[in-house]
C-alpha cells in the first residue's frame, strides 16, 4: 500500500507524546483508538511513563520495535521537528503532526514549518496544525477531535477533506444526528505536503465514498487540484465545495473595472464550473448536498410532484422551488385518476401539485400508492414527500412505506420533515431518503442534482494561432489608443478615431465622423476618464472645440491634472453595451463577460472562465458565457429588438483569450468597456480600452 493508503488503515500507529490522561490533548488518539475498536498494533512513546491504558509505553521512537505504518506526534512545534526526523530514519510511512505554531503564525513559524519539511524527507506528512483523520469505514480513529466522544457513527458513502480541523469535528457529529452516514474523514490544514487533491484522488479510487465534501479555505496547487477534480467528476464521484473567504471580491483596487468584478471568490467559481465541483452556497447545504447524492439518482429535469397531506407545508416547498428554477405542474389526467382511485370518497386535492392526500401518514398502503403512481407518471422529474406531525406518531411505518417504493424508480425522492423532529430526519436519511428540515434545503439539493448530471467535458483542444508581435508597444499602463491597437492585432476592432491635441485639430477630425462625437482625454494614468470629467458623449461637430476647452478645465478641476492629448471618436448607435476583460490571481487567467457601460460595477451581472492550458477558449466556451447573462435577450432580439451579432461577440471573446494567453505573466490587466455588439453582420467595436502590461 502508498503512503496514503496506510494513513487509512495503518497496521500499526504509533502515538508520539502520549499521555494517559485521556482529557488531554496527547490522551485523547489512543483512548479513541481504544473506544472505538482499531485492532492494530498501538506503540505509545512517552520516556516517563511505562504504560498507557495497558499498553507498553516506550521511552523514545527508537526504541519501537518496528517502524510504524503511521505515527500520530502530539508534541509541541520545535519537538515535533526532532520527532519527525526520527520517524522518517526508523521507516515510517506517513506521520500526522498535530502541533501548531508553524506556518500559520508568521515568519517564525514558517522557518520551523520549512525544517519540518525538511525533516521529514521521503516521509509523507498530514499537517501540521491538524486535527487528523477518522477512517469510519474500517473503525480507525486517527485523531484528537472531541466529537469521537459519542459512542457510535454511522458509516456511510460521504468523504469530508477539510483545510479546518474544527470543521472535521463538527460535521462528523452533525452527521451522526441527522443519520448521514460518512466514510472518511481528514484536515489537511497547513498542509505542507499531502493537500485536498492528494485525498480527492484517494477518495475517487475508495469504494466506500460515493460523495466528496471539501471544506476550502485556498487552492494552494490549481493545476492538481484540477486534475483530481475532473478525475472525480468522470468517475461518477460528485465534488461538493463549501468555500470561505467571500470577502475576498472586493478586497483589491484595481484600474479596471473587471479588476474589482472578479476578486478572489469569483476565480473560485470559475474554477469549480469548469472542474464540475458543485458550490454548496450555504453551510447547511454542504451537508445537505452530499446527502442527497449519495445514493446515485438521477434527475433529468425540473419538473417536481410534492405529495402533502399538509397544505400550509406543501406551499412552502413549492415557493422555495419557485424561486430556485423549478416547476411543480399539476399531474397529468392518467395520473390524476390513478391517485383519485387510492382515496375515493375522501377529501383529497388530486388534481393540483402540491397532491393533499389527507392522512397520508396514517395509511402506508395509500401513501405506497401515492408515491408510484408519482414515479411512474411521465410528468414528474422528482418527488418531494412532505413529513407532516401524523409520522410521529408511527415513524417507522412512514418510513417503511417510502423506503418500500425506492427500488421501483431511480428518480430523486427527497423528505420535508415538516415538524422539529430530529429523529425523524434520522431516520429517513438511514432508510436512503435524504430528509430536510428547511424548505429551501430540498431546492439546494435537488439543484446539485441538476449539475450533477453536467460532467464536465474534456477540455477541447484549441489549434494554436501564430503569436502576435507586441514588441512595440510598452510597459506599464498604456494609454487607451495603445490598448484598443493592440487589442485590434489579436482581432478586436475598435472604433473609428484620431488622436488630438488641440482644439482646431479636434474641430477638424470631429468633421469626419458625422454630425456628432465623442471627446475623451487621452491618458495612461487616468483610466476611469468619466470619473474626472473626461469623457463627453454626443458632442455636436460645432462645439467640439468649446467642449474641449472646458474638459481641459473640469479634469483639471478634478484630477489636479492638465491634459494634452485627446481622442475623437466616432459615435456608435444601435449596439448592445458589454464588458470584456481579463483578470489574473493565483488561480489562473480568467476572461470576464459582462454587461458593459458606466453602470457595469453596480449591476455586475457578469460571467467568466478561466483560461485553458490549450492557450484560448472555445467557441462554444465563449458562446455559453453569453447565454449564461441576464442580459443575453438584448443580444437575442428582447422584445423586436434586432438580433445582435453573437458570432462577432464570440470572436471578440477567444481573441480576447488567446491574447491573454500568449502575454501570459506580462497582462497585468486588460479590459474593453464598453465594447458595443452591433446588429447581426456589423460586427463587434471596441469603444475604450484599459491595458497594463508587465516588464
Amino acid at each position: 500500500m502508498n503512503a496514503i493508503s496506510l494513513l487509512f488503515k495503518p497496521r500499526s500507529v504509533a502515538i508520539i507524546g502520549a499521555s494517559g490522561d485521556a482529557s488531554k490533548t496527547a490522551g485523547r488518539p489512543i483512548a479513541y483508538l481504544r473506544k472505538h475498536g482499531y485492532t492494530g498494533d498501538i506503540y505509545p512513546v512517552n520516556p516517563r511513563v511505562d504504560t498507557i491504558d495497558g499498553l507498553r509505553c516506550y521511552p523514545d521512537i527508537a526504541s519501537l520495535p518496528a517502524a510504524p505504518d503511521v505515527a500520530m506526534v502530539c508534541v509541541g512545534a520545535e519537538r515535533a521537528i526532532g520527532a519527525v526526523r526520527e520517524l522518517a530514519a526508523k521507516g515510517c510511512a506517513a506521520a500526522i503532526v498535530l502541533a501548531s505554531g508553524f506556518g500559520e503564525t508568521g515568519e517564525a513559524g514558517l522557518r520551523r514549518q520549512q525544517e519540518l519539511v525538511a525533516a521529514a524527507g521521503g516521509m509523507r506528512l498530514l499537517g501540521p496544525n491538524t486535527i487528523g483523520l477518522v477512517n469510519l469505514t474500517d473503525d480507525i480513529p486517527l485523531s484528537a477531535s472531541g466529537a469521537l466522544e459519542m459512542d457510535r457513527f454511522p458509516a456511510g458513502a460521504v468523504g469530508l477533506v477539510s483545510q479546518s480541523g474544527g470543521i472535521l469535528g463538527a460535521l462528523l457529529s452533525r452527521a451522526a444526528a441527522r443519520g448521514i452516514g460518512m466514510s472518511k474523514l481528514v484536515s489537511t490544514s497547513n498542509e505542507v505536503d499531502l493537500e485536498l487533491a492528494d485525498f480527492i484522488d484517494y477518495l475517487v479510487d475508495d469504494e466506500a465514498t460515493r460523495v466528496i465534501a471539501l471544506y476550502v479555505e485556498t487552492v494552494r496547487n490549481p493545476d492538481k487540484f484540477r486534475a483530481a477534480c475532473l478525475r472525480a467528476a468522470h468517475a461518477g464521484k460528485p465534488v461538493v465545495a463549501f468555500k470561505i473567504g467571500r470577502s475576498e471580491a472586493g478586497a483589491r483596487a484595481a484600474v479596471s473595472h473587471t479588476g474589482a468584478m472578479a476578486g478572489a471568490d469569483r476565480m473560485y467559481d470559475a474554477l469549480f464550473k469548469e472542474v464540475g465541483v458543485i458550490r454548496a452556497q450555504t453551510f447547511a447545504d454542504f451537508l445537505d448536498i452530499p446527502a442527497a447524492l449519495t445514493n446515485g439518482r438521477v434527475l433529468r429535469g425540473k419538473r417536481v410532484a410534492i405529495l402533502t397531506s399538509t397544505g400550509g407545508a406543501g406551499t412552502l416547498i413549492s415557493d422555495a422551488l419557485g424561486v430556485t428554477g423549478f416547476d411543480a405542474p399539476a399531474p397529468d389526467e392518467a395520473t390524476a385518476a390513478r391517485l383519485r382511485a387510492l382515496q375515493t370518497g375522501e377529501e383529497a386535492a388530486l388534481d393540483r401539485n402540491p397532491i393533499d392526500v389527507t392522512l397520508a401518514g396514517l395509511k402506508p398502503d395509500l401513501l405506497r400508492g401515492a408515491i408510484n403512481a408519482l414515479l411512474d407518471s411521465p410528468s414528474y422529474d422528482a418527488l418531494v414527500i412532505i413529513i407532516g406531525s401524523s409520522a410521529l406518531a408511527m415513524p417507522e411505518l412512514m418510513a417503511g412505506a417510502i423506503q418500500d417504493c425506492l427500488a421501483n424508480s431511480d428518480k430523486p425522492i427527497l423528505a420535508y420533515v415538516s415538524p422539529h423532529a430530529p429523529e425523524l430526519m434520522a431516520l429517513f436519511n438511514q432508510r436512503g431518503v435524504p430528509a430536510y428540515a428547511a424548505p429551501e434545503s430540498c431546492a439546494a439539493a435537488l439543484g446539485a442534482m441538476l449539475q450533477v448530471a453536467r460532467v464536465p467535458a474534456v477540455p477541447a483542444s484549441v489549434a494554436a494561432a501564430a503569436p502576435v508581435a507586441i514588441d512595440d508597444f510598452p510597459t506599464g499602463s498604456l494609454d487607451e489608443a495603445q490598448a484598443k491597437a493592440l487589442f485590434a492585432r489579436f482581432g478586436v476592432p475598435s472604433v473609428r478615431e484620431q488622436i488630438v491635441t488641440n482644439a482646431a485639430a479636434a474641430q477638424t477630425a470631429a468633421a469626419a465622423f458625422g454630425d456628432k462625437v465623442v471627446l475623451k482625454i487621452l491618458s495612461s494614468e487616468i483610466t476611469h476618464k468619466s470619473d474626472v470629467g473626461g469623457v463627453a458623449v454626443a458632442v455636436p461637430v460645432a462645439q467640439v472645440g468649446a467642449r474641449l476647452a472646458q474638459m481641459i478645465e473640469d479634469v483639471r478641476a478634478r484630477a489636479g491634472v492638465t491634459p494634452t492629448r485627446f481622442l475623437v471618436q466616432e459615435m456608435v448607435s444601435g449596439g448592445a453595451e458589454f464588458i470584456l476583460g481579463v483578470h489574473r490571481d493565483a488561480l489562473g487567467t480568467a476572461v470576464l463577460l459582462g454587461m458593459g457601460g458606466v453602470m457595469a460595477e453596480l449591476f455586475k451581472d457578469t460571467t467568466m472562465r478561466l483560461v485553458p492550458a490549450s492557450g484560448s477558449l472555445t467557441r462554444a466556451d465563449a458562446l455559453e458565457m453569453a447565454r449564461e447573462l441576464t442580459t443575453w435577450p438584448l443580444l437575442d432580439g428582447f422584445r423586436g429588438r434586432p438580433k445582435a451579432d453573437v458570432e462577432a461577440l464570440v470572436d471578440a471573446i477567444v481573441a480576447f483569450s488567446r491574447m491573454a494567453a500568449q502575454l501570459g505573466e506580462r497582462l497585468v490587466e486588460a479590459e474593453i468597456n464598453p465594447v458595443f455588439v452591433l446588429e447581426a453582420g456589423r460586427g463587434v467595436r471596441a469603444a475604450d480600452g484599459v491595458l497594463v502590461l508587465g516588464a
